[in-house]
């Protein structure tokens, strides 16, 4: 079992500490936040250990998982991977570009790992069908959100966008070629929806609307490729596909035929593929505990999450113009 402390102990630290104390790939060390008197009432609370300061947590422990504010990632980040220990830093990799590239230089110098808290990766919809999303050409996002003011500190692109941006760049096998993008900030000083469209060099097209002023919560993905459709419920854990082959010389009674104009004829086949439900949390940080043990590249790398960050500031950087 892997040593292991938490610096932040805000509402998502809270889960991630609840998750590492159940998992049986981790022993948790305890925790760290700057607000002393809250830190004093979650460890009389829940029974955790409550370090006075960054440097006795990161000494005490093999792993440091940061679940910060976005603007003291690197900090923490740089911390502890000067004391050789491997860091899980919850997304987005940090506040910049150059920070992020920090990160990655300092993370080979000292030899550690690093992963990211994409959960979206780890969700049980996605994970049921990325493998048959092959070469898509027209990708269509939703990431709806009612308001709250947890993370009006950011644009919405990296607070909710970042997640499709992320789950977008993991399929399509392609560089990015042109991004334009337009946001309106409504209740907040930051862009609170925000719509983007990105083309990559092999053709394809992704479209991405996200929004945190929504009257309800929906996040869903489609992918568009050569005779199939892939729609993935992120919220609901669902997912559908609909493939095409060519219809059979005798169609039964029941199948359903579609007929284009040159008179090619296609068979409709639905299905949906059985979704195995999970904790996406536990199975991100458990995966990187895998990657540690085992010395494999974990699932979501510093640069794929350096990568996201980019796409997304040169989304914001169309709002600017």
């Amino acid at each position: 079992m892997l040593k292991v402390g938490v610096l932040g102990a805000g509402h998502l630290g809270k889960i991630h500490l609840r998750l590492l104390q159940q998992s049986e790939k981790y022993e948790l060390v305890g925790f760290y936040d700057e607000n002393q008197e809250y830190a004093e009432k979650i460890s009389k609370e829940f029974g955790y250990t409550n370090f006075n300061t960054i440097a006795k947590l990161i000494h005490a422990v093999d792993v440091i998982d940061i679940v910060t504010p976005t603007l003291s990632h690197y900090k923490c980040a740089r911390a502890a991977i000067k004391s050789g220990k491997h860091v899980f830093i919850e997304k987005p990799i940090s506040n910049t570009i150059e920070e992020a590239e920090e990160i990655i230089a300092l993370a080979n110098e000292y030899n550690v790992k690093g992963q990211v808290g994409h959960v979206e990766r780890f969700n049980p919809a996605f994970i049921a069908t990325k493998n048959m999303v092959e070469n898509p050409m027209f990708i269509e996002t939703h990431r709806l959100a009612e308001f709250n003011p947890r993370g009006t500190d950011v644009p919405v692109v990296l607070d909710l966008m970042i997640h499709d941006i992320d789950v977008i760049l993991s399929v399509v096998n392609s560089k990015v070629k042109n991004i334009s993008a337009s946001g309106v900030s409504v209740i907040s000083d930051t862009p609170d929806i925000a719509n983007a469209r990105i083309e990559f060099e092999n053709g394809c097209v992704a479209n991405l609307t996200a929004s945190r002023i929504s009257m309800k919560n929906m996040r869903k993905t489609r992918f568009f490729q050569k005779d199939a459709y892939i729609s993935v419920d992120f919220l609901e854990k669902k997912c559908e596909v609909v493939k095409m082959k060519d219809a059979p010389e005798v169609p039964g009674d029941f199948d359903m035929i579609l007929q284009n104009a040159e008179g090619v004829k296609k068979q409709i086949y639905f299905s949906n593929p059985e979704v195995q439900q999970n904790n996406a949390i536990l199975d991100e940080l458990e995966t990187f505990a895998d990657a540690i043990n085992t010395n494999t590249t974990p699932i979501v790398t510093l640069d794929q999450a350096t990568e996201a960050l980019r796409v997304a500031y040169q989304i914001i950087a169309c709002f600017k113009k």
